[in-house]
């Protein structure tokens, strides 16, 4: 019996992610490259570059920030897993950056490696054509909307078009302990708001129909 031909939206994206997974460009970061990869995902999650944990595991946001950003989804209904299994999760950088050179925290990619990044998010805007784009930390929002204070663009909605494609960015603060600004009352409200925003986006209905948001965070 011969096997039906695979459809060709999934045989490009699966293509796309093997590409990707083997991709070996910049050799200054420790590599495989990070993804949870979803195909036909109308939300994505661009964050900043993995950790040294999500390096070692292949999955993004394993360790504490990502306990943080799952609760924060908690909120308006949706749980970690699943999140993980219907929104495409990529970042700036796809391979952990490294430490910085004291020791003391991750190295900031270099503008040629978040350049070297930059193709593979454009792929996945052809494959996918996400409606709904969830921008966490200032990294990720920076690649999207000009730079400015995140009291200036946290609990907002912004139409970016990039490639092409149009769609809704959702700027979120990195879900780090050590960021003081969501452990504040402005931050907190802030963020409240757009949780809101992401919750009501027509793309996060159609993917999470089952969700129902408890509260704020």
């Amino acid at each position: 019996m011969v096997a039906a031909p695979m459809p060709k939206e999934t045989s490009s994206f699966d293509a796309h992610v093997k590409r990707l997974r083997a991709c070996r460009l910049c050799t200054g970061v420790h590599g495989p490259p990070v993804l949870g990869a979803v195909a036909g995902a109308r939300v994505f999650l661009m964050g900043q570059a993995p950790g040294p944990r999500e390096q070692r595991e292949g999955r993004p946001f394993v360790w504490t920030a990502g306990t943080t950003l799952f609760r924060w989804f908690a909120t308006i209904g949706v749980d970690e897993a699943l999140f993980r299994e219907r929104v495409y999760m990529g970042a700036v950088i796809r391979c952990f950056p490294g430490k910085m050179a004291n020791g003391k925290g991750d190295r900031r990619p270099a503008p040629a490696e978040m350049a070297a990044c930059r193709p593979h998010f454009a792929a996945e805007l052809a494959l996918l054509k996400p409606e709904l784009v969830l921008a966490v930390g200032r990294m990720a929002i920076d690649e999207f909307l000009p730079a400015g204070k995140l009291d200036g663009v946290v609990g907002q909605a912004f139409p970016v078009t990039r490639d092409g494609h149009r769609f809704s960015c959702v700027p979120l603060p990195h879900p780090s302990g050590l960021n003081r600004w969501i452990q504040s009352d402005a931050g907190k409200a802030l963020l409240r708001q757009g949780l809101g925003l992401i919750a009501r986006h027509p793309a996060w209905r159609a993917t999470f129909p089952e969700a129902r948001a408890p509260g704020g965070p």
